[in-house]
């Protein structure tokens, strides 16, 4: 399923390419954890006009990979209500609190995704999509992030030198489809700094995005969280998908 051309990154994405990064979360998810669109609606709906989308697109508007960001808003960060409920049964703010998170500089990565039968193109989509990930944490000054993450995922990121902890009182446990998903939380600096000591190679292509060959990166403006009114009305804004942070399940 080679591509010829260059792919584009892109954050904060509208019209048809959020449709297309929407169809790719839905895709790699119900491949993945079994999750039907209308499931991710249900999911991720009521939190769509705090939510936002990265997406890897080709020279086509296809999405091959797209991960799904919740901002701070009145419902909060997903994450930190879903471990109010089973399995988890944790009181999200005192666990956030305890974590040293401060809400209005914390993001939700909620889902990340990246399409099967890429090839080697698959990881390279994968790292493309976390080093956007790290520009959209500094550009918009997101000091911590939090994420249910796939414990699969969650080794892919502890192998690139990326290390996020379990919130406090939470576990390994079934998610949504997952089989073992842990609720964790990180410092962006400090995983940051942290991946550059242990795995300089990995902070190379995430950190630097230096060996991202044929993907095209703009500047540092185009990954600031734009204002709107409403930030997405669609019938429910899904956001999860592939081995990278944040529930993910792979297509790659």
């Amino acid at each position: 399923m080679a591509r010829p051309g260059l792919l584009h990154l892109r954050f904060d994405v509208r019209g048809s390419l959020l449709d297309a990064a929407l169809e790719c979360e839905a895709a790699v998810f119900l491949q993945w954890y079994g999750n039907t669109r209308a499931q991710l609606d249900d999911e991720y709906g009521p939190y769509a006009d705090h939510s936002t989308f990265l997406a890897l697109a080709d020279d086509d508007g296809q999405v091959i990979a797209a991960c799904r960001l919740i901002t701070p808003g009145p419902l909060g960060l997903k994450t930190l209500a879903d471990i109010g409920a089973d399995p988890w049964n944790v009181d999200g703010e005192r666990a956030a609190a305890a974590a040293g998170l401060q809400p209005a500089t914390t993001w939700d990565i909620a889902t990340v995704g990246v399409r099967t039968g890429l090839g080697a193109e698959g990881m390279l989509a994968s790292v493309a999509l976390y080093h956007g990930l790290v520009k959209v944490q500094r550009v918009n000054r997101v000091r911590h992030a939090v994420s249910i993450m796939d414990d699969k995922v969650k080794g892919l990121m502890d192998a690139l030198g990326v290390y996020m902890h379990p919130i406090p009182g939470t576990r390994s446990a079934p998610y949504l489809g997952s089989p073992a998903s842990t609720p964790v939380y990180g410092d962006c600096a400090k995983m940051v700094d942290g991946q550059r000591r242990a795995n300089p190679d990995a902070y190379r292509l995430v950190g630097l995005g230096i060996g991202l060959d044929g993907i095209e990166v703009p500047g540092d403006d185009a990954f600031r969280l734009r204002e709107r009114d409403l930030v997405i009305q669609l019938p429910g804004l899904p956001v999860r998908a592939q081995a990278t942070p944040g529930r993910s399940g792979s297509d790659a």
